[in-house]
């Protein structure tokens, strides 16, 4: 049988951890979200290689081109969100993250999300451990919703406000934001990031 102290010990314990617990979500709760685009124009971005990138209607709207568009700033842990729309048959993009600037037309490390045609949405390229939900294709000209959760190794895709997969094994802590260009017309909008952690941008 436990002694006072003892159990006196172990409650002010236990509330200690609950204490750091609710610390912790609240500091995630507070952290305040950034408008990666302000639907007038390109500020806070840089076009990579050969592409075209307009805003029309309010949208980030991709035109053509190979290459991609990516963020001035580097992010290490994040909340992503943003919405886009195909405009064409056969389309083909990609939400970069955690990526370097090397690599032509594409940035040959860090990770990538497709958004294309003939695959499952949110599928990460050359990543076969990862297999998504069974969501429906996407039909042209009808908006979707990506929503990425990246801290430390950890990274979750939700579409449409479904959990599609996550795994543990990401292998670089900061990098860029960007999008695929693939010489195929998207919109995007409602693009904005949430800084996490100590590592959140430079």
């Amino acid at each position: 049988m436990k002694t006072m102290p003892n159990i006196l010990r172990s409650l002010a314990l236990g509330c200690l951890v609950l204490s750091q617990s609710s610390l912790r979500a609240a500091d995630a709760a507070d952290a305040k979200w950034e408008t990666l685009f302000n639907g007038k124009d390109l500020t806070g971005w840089v076009g990579v290689h050969d592409v075209t990138f307009v805003v029309t209607n309010d949208n980030l709207r991709l035109v053509k081109g190979m290459g991609w568009l990516r963020t001035e700033k580097e992010y290490g842990d994040f909340n992503l969100e943003l919405e886009w729309c195909p405009l064409v048959e056969k389309y083909d993009s990609g939400i970069f993250f955690r990526c370097g600037k090397n690599g032509k037309p594409w940035p040959d490390n860090g990770w990538q999300i497709n958004l294309r045609y003939d695959m499952l949405c949110g599928l990460v390229r050359g990543y076969k451990k990862v297999v998504p939900a069974e969501t429906e294709k996407k039909p042209v000209k009808e908006w979707a919703k990506l929503r990425l959760e990246v801290k430390g190794k950890k990274v979750t895709c939700f579409v449409n406000g479904e959990k599609q997969w996550e795994f543990n094994e990401l292998d670089r802590d900061t990098g860029y934001i960007g999008i695929q260009a693939e010489d195929r017309a998207f919109d995007f909008r409602n693009f904005r990031v949430q800084a996490l952690g100590s590592a959140a941008a430079k």
